[in-house]
């Protein structure tokens, strides 16, 4: 069997929610992964509750070329895929669960994109530090089809000239035929939940202890993204911001709330128009 996504009215959550006991059957299950930060992080106590709605976070090979390249096989963890995992995952969740009324599980899911079908189950998948990652032509293949099928794919925490470079040599193999654009700031995605007209760069770690919010000089942020047929994001870019770190470090005090709030308030705002456009 194999989950076909279709675009996520509010019909389409009711139907997510009737479909979501068959479609366990086919899952990969839960599986944690030595990280490049962490290589233990306590589970939360209702790691193993199914819920409706799941972070899932794409794994991919990496690219030579990239800044930070790290050997080793991808497929075990210990790769750039694992920037701020666990950590940034589970405070998200936590966060969207008590900003939204989503019933959302507690744990993230790594998706191997070689792993059969099982990405079809995830529909909305997460990637950091794609200025490192290089997609194979069956990989870069089944993302376009996922993405196709109504899947909702958001990617973050890359910088500069030479990160772009690395991005858009896969994400071209995704899409050939598609042009990233600048999101306007009356797009419905920077306003579902919370009118996010007034953004700005969300820093990585090092702004604690620098007080740079930026990787890279003359780089600003930028929002961008890729439309479908319909008008509607399926790809949604996150370039010269770190996102993934104002999650990770949501509950430290060196690193400031107002960058935080910003990062999450962008999560869960990608999260509803997904389900909802």
């Amino acid at each position: 069997m194999r989950f076909v996504f279709g675009k996520f009215g509010l019909g389409g959550l009711l139907i997510l929610g009737l479909t979501v006991g068959a479609v366990h059957a086919f899952q990969q299950p839960f599986r944690q992964y030595p990280g490049i930060e962490y290589e233990e992080f306590a589970l939360p106590a209702d790691a193993g509750q199914p819920a409706e709605w799941t972070f899932a976070r794409l794994m991919y090979p990496q690219s030579r070329r990239a800044r930070g390249f790290r050997g080793g096989d991808w497929r075990h963890g210990n790769s750039m895929w694992t920037q701020d995992y666990p950590r940034a995952d589970r405070h998200f969740v936590s966060a969207v669960r008590r900003l939204t009324r989503l019933d959302v599980r507690s744990v993230e899911q790594p998706v191997n994109l070689d792993d059969g079908d099982d990405v079809y189950n995830w529909p909305w998948l997460y990637a950091v530090q794609t200025g490192s990652w290089d997609l194979t032509d069956a990989q870069a293949a089944k993302l376009r089809d996922f993405i196709l099928r109504g899947g909702f794919f958001m990617c973050d925490d890359f910088w500069g000239p030479q990160g772009w470079a690395v991005f858009q040599a896969s994400i071209q193999r995704v899409f050939p035929d598609r042009t990233i654009v600048e999101i306007d700031n009356n797009d419905p995605i920077f306003h579902t939940a919370y009118d996010l007209t007034d953004r700005y760069q969300v820093p990585g770690a090092r702004y604690r202890y620098t007080g740079e919010t930026s990787k890279c000089d003359g780089c600003p942020p930028e929002w961008k993204a890729i439309y479908d047929d319909q008008g509607r994001i399926v790809t949604a870019i996150v370039f010269d911001s770190d996102l993934g770190d104002s999650w990770e470090w949501a509950d430290d005090p060196t690193y400031a709330e107002r960058f935080s709030a910003l990062g999450i308030r962008i999560g869960v705002n990608y999260i509803l128009y997904a389900m909802t456009h």
